[in-house]
């Protein structure tokens, strides 16, 4: 017998997805965005819009405060494209999101660390065992935080994690309740600039982390010149940001009300490149998925390359 409850979430998840194709072929291309990123300095420029509006497309903007909140309305049919790292698709790709990865940014830079807070006696890896580990679950830091553990010859169970929302984190970390916080940019500049707060290691002497550019998958399918479009004008955008800096800091400065300074500390430690999803950053986000579920943290084996859009081919 069919469960009723179950039957009309069904019904309920369809009509999203639906409503969400209708939204992007009507004209609009929602986006989610983090506070930080390349896609608050496209935000700004209005390289999209622009770029968009030859096809007939607006753009609207919605903020998210990290990744897996961001999937999830994706994945409902809330928004049609939006960036996160590297474990947000994972989890959702674990649990049956409607999405699909469109497009990379592959080695994104140094911008996450594990922090420690003034007074902290933690001088390698393999002191945080026993310890409070504070990050985001399902997040990058999430697992950046496994990574570094396992570089350190310790398992997810040496630790205490402390699985909080960034703003959450911060507050923890300012008190002294935890002895140690994996986070990224901004709000990794943000924290480094406070009195006696120490890094432990970047990610980048981890394991090079990539970013990842993420659709609905009806959308895709219903909408790949608009994606297309959208994607080439952040491609766009990346090579200005590598060659502009300073007017990058400035911009999402700006555009996201985080100090000057710490957006400069940000932007000096990011890699802007965005390219295809290549058989490279596959294989490196497989090995991500395989350690979820190695733990247990995602209930079942998933295949990356079943999640990567196949952008169709282009004319001349």
């Amino acid at each position: 017998m069919i469960d009723r409850r179950r039957l009309l979430a069904t019904a309920l998840a369809t009509a999203l997805l639906r409503a969400s194709a209708r939204a992007a072929d009507g004209g609009v291309f929602r986006i989610g965005y983090q506070k930080n990123g390349i896609l608050v300095v496209a935000k700004q420029q209005g390289v999209i819009e622009e770029r968009l509006a030859k096809l007939g497309h607006a753009v609207r903007w919605v903020e998210f405060s990290f990744g897996p909140p961001l999937l999830e309305a994706l994945s409902l049919g809330g928004i049609d494209f939006g960036q996160t790292g590297d474990a947000p698709p994972v989890f959702a790709q674990a649990a049956g999101a409607n999405l699909v990865y469109a497009a990379a940014q592959e080695a994104a830079g140094s911008g996450a660390a594990i922090l420690l807070p003034k007074g902290s006696t933690i001088a390698t890896l393999a002191d945080l065992k026993g310890k409070r580990v504070a990050f985001a679950r399902a997040s990058s830091a999430h697992n950046f935080t496994i990574a570094a553990l396992e570089k350190a010859g310790l398992s997810y169970g040496d630790i205490e994690p402390v699985t909080l929302a960034p703003a959450d984190a911060a507050a923890a970390f300012s008190r002294g309740s935890v002895d140690a916080w994996t986070i990224w940019d901004p709000y990794f500049a943000i924290a480094q600039a406070g009195e006696g707060v120490r890094v432990l290691t970047l990610a980048t002497d981890v394991a090079k982390p990539s970013n990842f550019f993420l659709t609905n998958r009806d959308v895709a399918a219903a909408n790949a010149p608009v994606l297309s479009a959208a994607i080439d004008a952040l491609a766009d955008v990346a090579r200005w940001c590598e060659a502009n800096r300073g007017e990058v800091a400035a911009l999402l400065s700006k555009g996201t009300g985080v100090p000057l300074a710490a957006t400069r500390r940000a932007v000096d430690r990011t890699d802007y490149a965005i390219g295809p999803m290549t058989p490279g950053i596959v294989a490196d986000q497989q090995r991500v998925a395989d350690r979820f579920h190695a733990l247990g943290l995602i209930p079942r084996p998933i295949r990356i390359a079943d999640a990567v859009w196949a952008a169709p081919a282009r004319n001349g």
